[in-house]
């Protein structure tokens, strides 16, 4: 979905739930937006995850209080979840143009550009659809784990991580 189709969906999907189907539902969204709609609805109360902020990067507190989050850590997420450095320093890049964009159609234009090539990717291609064959895959696709001794398991990990 494009940003507004997003928070367009979920605004209407959070008015049916308070306005019609009447429960207690835990709603998480990536969108501030919808934020505004506990001043709105009665029934709407933002809360989110305490997060403390230290050199440039983030702890979760593990701890849930009342408020809409400050801001997005998005960036900061992917590097925990471990996402390649290259990606989060081009998504980087990228927010800082559209934080100062409005978002034209050369602005657009602009963020394509604006990588130096020292993004560290290598030209690499990733793609969401094309299965690539792998003799590794394969391997694990074929075995079965309840025929596995601790140590034959243990020895296959290794030998996977060789090869790897």
């Amino acid at each position: 979905t494009s940003t507004y189709d997003g928070v367009s969906l979920a605004w209407s999907i959070v008015e049916f739930i308070h306005d019609h189907v009447c429960c207690r539902t835990l709603f998480a969204t990536h969108y501030h937006e919808l934020t505004e709609l506990e001043t709105t609805f009665s029934g709407v109360k933002n809360y989110n995850v305490s997060v403390q902020e230290w050199d440039e990067k983030i702890v979760f507190l593990h701890k849930i209080i009342a408020g809409a989050a400050d801001r997005s850590y998005g960036i900061q997420v992917a590097k925990l979840a471990g996402v390649p450095d290259w990606v989060n320093r081009r998504a980087e890049q990228i927010l800082k143009k559209l934080e100062s964009s409005n978002q034209t159609e050369e602005n657009r234009e602009a963020i394509k550009q604006a990588s130096d090539g020292s993004d560290g990717s290598s030209g690499m291609q990733l793609t969401l659809f094309e299965v690539v064959d792998h003799p590794l895959v394969d391997k694990i696709k074929n075995l079965n784990p309840d025929q596995l001794t601790p140590i034959e398991a243990l020895n296959l990990i290794s030998e996977i991580k060789t090869e790897l």
